[in-house]
């Protein structure tokens, strides 16, 4: 698999990054389908093998769990050098004062307990998970900096907010020299494109990389519409909000062309989210080896305009949904 620059950083990834998300203890946290260590591990070597290097999860994963089992992997793959490890935080872990959220107090703690549970002194990108009205924003950008220069985290990133608000946080730490974001990870796929309205163009411009979650739209975009998945995305909210009548366009559309490829679904929906110009590399979850082979697959396709315009031609406006 080759490589990609994370927007104009230095820093140097797979060009599909597996998402870990779907890996953890099923007794621990709100999702009872994610899939123990001794499950993963064989799907997460496979991804390595493949050239996927890149690995993201959060600190609320699982309740932290999927933080402790993407450490304890990743040490299996190789040296440390060999692999770009990506946490987040926001959501709450814990019960005490200032457990959550995106004060200085909150960031430090998190950063120190995310990296015990990865057993790892840095992250190669540490992202906000969302935006935090609730404290000043040069007090994050502060901590952020500071993070990065006290070596935690190579890189910083943020994840689903209104563009004004990635723009305004921006602003700060350019304002004042801290470091700026290299990264936007948001929700983007055939079903959800309301980010190319203004944060993809501002990423764009800005040298910001995009690494989309969700990129198949929980799972909606394949398989025929009607067609039973795995039932993960009506436990889901925002794959819930893309059980909507009016996307069945879409998915047959996307039908349509991996049908006239003889290719799966998948690929289609996948390469067609890959192949955006404002996207470095989609995030992808597995918890099936196939699930690794269309996401392989999917980036060696190059869409025509022709299929493009098929797969783009049903989207109606509708109201952003992940954050």
């Amino acid at each position: 698999m080759h490589t990609v620059r994370l927007g104009t950083s230095g820093l140097e990834i797979s060009a599909a990054v597996l998402g870990m998300m779907s890996y953890g203890d099923p007794d621990r946290g709100s999702h009872s389908w994610v899939l123990g260590i001794d499950q993963a591990r064989p799907i997460v070597q496979k991804a390595y093998d493949a050239g996927i290097t890149t690995f993201d999860t959060s600190n609320n994963y699982a309740a932290g769990s999927s933080e402790e089992v993407t450490g304890a992997l990743v040490r299996e793959l190789g040296p440390r050098e060999s692999v770009q490890i990506f946490t987040k935080v926001f959501a709450p872990t814990s019960a005490y004062r200032n457990g959550h959220g995106l004060s200085r107090i909150g960031i430090m703690r998190a950063i120190d307990e995310s990296l015990g549970r990865l057993r790892t002194d840095y992250v190669d990108l540490y992202q906000i998970h969302r935006f935090d009205p609730n404290v000043p924003i040069e007090e994050t950008m502060e901590a952020l900096h500071d993070i990065v220069k006290a070596g935690k985290a190579r890189y910083i990133g943020a994840s689903s907010m209104w563009a004004w608000q990635f723009a305004e946080l921006q602003h700060t730490a350019e304002l004042h020299g801290w470091t700026k974001f290299a990264s936007m990870q948001d929700q983007y796929n055939l079903l959800q494109r309301e980010e190319e309205r203004e944060m993809h163009p501002y990423c764009r411009a800005t040298g910001v990389g995009v690494i989309p979650w969700a990129p198949l739209a929980s799972g909606y975009v394949t398989r025929p519409w009607g067609a039973d998945g795995s039932g993960r995305a009506e436990l889901d909210r925002f794959g819930a909000s893309l059980n909507q009548g009016s996307n069945k366009e879409i998915v047959d559309a996307v039908e349509h062309v991996a049908a006239a490829r003889g290719v799966s679904m998948a690929q289609i929906a996948l390469a067609w989210v890959a192949g955006k110009s404002a996207v470095s590399a989609p995030i992808v979850g597995a918890t099936k080896p196939h699930h690794l082979d269309d996401a392989i697959a999917a980036l060696d396709i190059r869409l025509t305009d022709d299929e493009t315009r098929q797969l783009e031609a049903a989207y109606t406006p509708r109201t952003p949904t992940g954050f």
